[in-house]
This record gives structure tokens, C-alpha cells and sequence, in this order.
């Protein structure tokens, strides 16, 4: 506030120096426009050798001589002296057109004064008109707006000074109840919001923003003491078997059978090694949600590559048409369609199938789709569960109870990976037959002949 009202200070001072500027120059020019208008018709009687005595001026302000190339009086006005010139004659530049500052007691007039010289008459008669004006009149206007502006410019500066102060007062008062919501929001524990002013300006824009990043950021906070808890409460069970068996088996010393003991032991370790790379996973999808490294994937190769990992129980592929390309990192689409084939075998009676083919969808800004399936024939899932599912940490209640080591990361990932990606995932009921999963993957279609030519 200080900064603008001395910033205010020094503008207003350097226009007034400037407005004291101007005038003076102005009336200065007006008084000189005069001058000479009265020395050439002058000058032009003396050039038809016309010249009055005295000669004609009009007001008592104005000095009128007409001089020789000697410096002798030729003509003059009724008040204008007779013997010596206003000008001294070493001063004159015969032939050129001259604005001087002459003495006040030497013309008669109030001062300062002001001369004007016009050449005239012939060439065998050089004459050289000389007109002079008083500035009193000049001087006095100037004193009496600087007068002015010396006594208003404090005045001015102090109600702009004050008005200055209501209106940023006025305009940061919302800002300050801004600050004093972020402290108390900062100060307590829980959720909390700033305060909205009425007015539908940039403050008020700001404060809708601002609460909008206050509920994007407890809803991550409340996500991530989830995503603790959980992780804590599903480490902590092969901790505890872990723990458990390392006891018994030092309890029971020479009678222990460190075959079993070293077989529990390794699985849980797997399932910990499992659960860790899983948090790990997401932890880095949270941290970057866009997908790196992408590139043309066969969509057909992919299945078959992951098929041939499961041999029991059997996990067949349909054949395709023909290649099926699409974009994409080759490792996260291998990590999605080997976790949902694991899933699918856990859970199928019988058999799995893949299959792949393009799809006639076509989504937001022309994009087409392949759509890639999985298919078993066990149990499958309720509809109503289809969607939370997909939530980490979460296991239907048949899943935990058949599901060996499972932790409910497996589809998180699938779909985080698959929205990286550009696509989306789908449950639905599983075609031709009494039960069983169908897990519907959408991939952008990339055209053969570009997979080809990027392979």
C-alpha cells in the first residue's frame, strides 16, 4: 500500500513539473506569435516606406522600434524610447528572424521581456523591426498554477491516498478471510473448507479453486490411510505365519520338520514378495499416471505368449482374423492379461479362453478399439460386485475363501493399467454357458500397416 501511494506520489509531482512545463512553453509561444505578427505588418510599411510616427501598437505592454543598419531609431511607438535601441545592436543579426531576453528597466516594462526582431525595409535600407512584449502576465499565470498545485497536490495525494486504502482494504479483505480459513484448516485436524466470498470475481473464483484442491486433496489423504491400512493388515499375515512357524519349530527343536517348516516359509515369502511388487506397482502408477515407453503391440502374439504359461488348466486362444495392433507399453499389456488369465484360472472348472478381435466401436475423437476377452466357466461374480472389484484390497467373500494368497491388487492393477493405455475394462456373464466370467478389454486399434511398419 505504501509502495503504491509513494509510487502515486511521485507520478502526480512529475505531471504537475510537467503541466508547469507545458504552460510556460504554451504562453511563452503565444506571446512570441504576437510579437511577430505585430513586427511583420510592421515590417511591411516600412517596405512600401509607409512607416507612421508613432507607430501603431495595441496595449500598453508592447514596445515597438524600427532601427538601422547604424543602430539609429528610425520609427518608434508613443512609449518606446527614441534615442536608445531595446536591443544592442552587437546582439542583432541583420537578415535573421530573432526571439531575445532583454533587461526590463531597458524596454520600460514589467519583466522579464521578451523581443522579437523581423528584418525589413530594402536592400540599399536595411531596417530590422523590433517588437518587445512583457512576460508579467506569462510569469503570473505560471505562479498561480503552481500556486494551485502546491496546495491541491497534497490534498489530492492525500484522498487518493485514502480512497486507495478502502479499495485494496476493500479488495483484500476476502484474501485476508482466504488466509485466516487456511490457517485454521491448517491448525486442526480433519476436513475443512475456506470461505467462498459473495462477489463472482477472480477472489471468488480463487476460492472455489481452492476448495476444489482442498477436497481432491483429503480425498487422497483419506485413500491413502486406506491404502496404509490395508497394506499393513495384509503384511501382517505372512509376518504372522512367518513368525508362528519360526516359534513352533524352535519350540519343538529336534522334533521339527524343517522340510514343512522351509516350504511354509518360502510361500509366505513368495505371497509377502508378491503383495510388496504389487504396492510397489501402484505406488508408481499413482505417481505416474501416463504410460512410458509405448509403442505397436500384437495383440494375438501377446495371448498366445501369455497362454503358453499355464498349462493346467488348459488356456486356449481363439484364432484371430489377422494381426491385431495396438499401442501401448508391451509390459504393462503382458501384466494385465497375465493377471486376469491367472484370476480366471484359479476360479474355472474346466478351461480358459482367449480371444481377440477387432471392435466396431468407436470412442471420443474417432478412436476404434480391439476387444480382447477372457472367458472361464467357474462361479463367476455377482452383478452388483462387478464393479467393487475393481477396488484395492477388496475380495469377495468365495474369492478369499478359494483364493491362494491373493490380496485384492490383481484387478486394481488391471485397471490402472488399462486406463494408461487408453482403454477400459468390463465384467459381464460369460456367452453359452450356465456360469462362468467374461472379462471385456477395449484397446485402441492401431492399423496393421502401421504395426508393420513400426514392428
Amino acid at each position: 500500500m505504501a509502495i503504491g501511494v509513494f509510487g502515486l506520489t511521485v507520478g502526480l509531482a512529475l505531471g504537475g513539473v510537467v503541466l508547469l512545463g507545458a504552460l510556460g512553453f504554451v504562453l511563452q509561444r503565444t506571446v512570441d506569435t504576437e510579437a511577430f505578427r505585430t513586427a511583420d505588418a510592421v515590417a511591411l510599411l516600412a517596405a512600401e516606406d509607409a512607416l507612421p510616427d508613432p507607430l501603431p501598437v495595441a496595449g500598453g505592454q508592447v514596445r515597438v522600434q524600427v532601427i538601422d543598419a547604424q543602430g539609429r531609431i528610425r520609427a518608434a511607438s508613443i512609449d518606446a524610447d527614441r534615442l536608445v535601441p531595446m536591443v544592442r545592436p552587437q546582439r542583432l543579426d541583420p537578415g535573421r528572424r530573432q526571439r531575445l531576453e532583454v533587461p526590463a528597466e531597458r524596454v520600460g516594462l514589467a519583466g522579464p521581456v521578451r523581443v522579437v526582431t523581423v528584418p525589413a525595409g530594402t536592400a540599399a535600407d536595411p531596417l530590422t523591426v523590433l517588437v518587445a512584449r512583457s512576460m508579467a502576465d506569462v510569469r503570473h499565470s505560471t505562479h498561480v498554477v503552481r500556486t494551485i498545485l502546491l496546495v491541491a497536490f497534497p490534498l489530492l495525494v492525500a484522498v487518493l491516498a485514502a480512497v486507495a486504502w478502502r479499495v485494496v482494504g476493500a479488495t483484500l479483505r476476502p484474501v485476508e478471510a482466504l488466509r485466516r480459513g487456511a490457517e485454521e484448516i491448517t491448525g486442526r485436524a480433519g476436513t475443512g473448507r475456506l470461505p467462498v466470498p459473495a462477489s463472482a470475481d477472480e477472489i471468488h473464483r480463487l476460492a472455489v479453486t481452492l476448495n476444489g484442491m482442498l477436497d481432491r486433496l483429503e480425498s487422497a489423504r483419506v485413500r491413502q490411510r486406506a491404502f496404509v491400512s490395508d497394506a499393513a493388515h495384509e503384511l501382517r499375515s505372512p509376518l504372522t505365519n512367518i513368525r508362528t512357524e519360526l516359534e513352533v519349530a524352535q519350540r519343538l527343536a529336534d522334533r521339527t520338520d524343517w522340510t514343512a517348516v522351509t516350504g511354509n516359509l518360502l510361500a509366505d515369502t513368495e505371497r509377502l514378495s508378491r503383495l510388496v511388487d504389487d504396492l510397489l506397482l501402484l505406488a508408481r502408477l499413482d505417481e505416474a499416471p501416463q504410460a512410458r515407453g509405448s509403442g505397436p503391440v500384437e495383440l494375438g502374439g501377446l495371448l498366445t505368449e501369455v497362454a503358453a504359461r499355464c498349462p493346467s488348466p488348459p488356456v486356449s486362444v481363439a484364432p484371430a482374423t489377422g494381426p491385431l495392433w495396438t499401442t501401448g507399453n508391451a509390459d504393462e499389456l503382458r501384466r494385465v492379461l497375465a493377471n486376469l488369465v491367472d484370476n480366471a484360472v484359479r476360479h474355472a472348472r474346466g478351461s480358459v479362453l482367449l480371444a481377440a478381435e477387432a471392435h466396431a466401436e468407436v470412442g471420443t475423437g474417432g478412436v476404434t478399439y480391439h476387444l480382447v476377452t477372457v472367458t472361464d466357466d467357474g462361479p463367476g461374480i455377482p452383478a452388483a460386485d462387478r464393479e467393487r472389484v475393481f477396488g484395492r484390497f477388496t475380495r469377495l467373500d468365495d474369492g478369499r475363501a478359494r483364493d491362494d494368497g491373493g490380496a485384492g491388487l490383481g484387478l486394481a492393477i488391471v485397471r490402472e493399467l488399462v486406463r494408461r493405455a487408453g482403454g477400459s475394462i468390463a465384467l459381464t456373464d460369460a456367452e453359452g454357458q450356465s456360469s462362468g466370467l467374461r472379462v471385456c478389454l477395449l484397446l485402441p486399434a492401431l492399423p496393421a500397416e502401421d504395426g508393420t511398419d513400426l514392428r
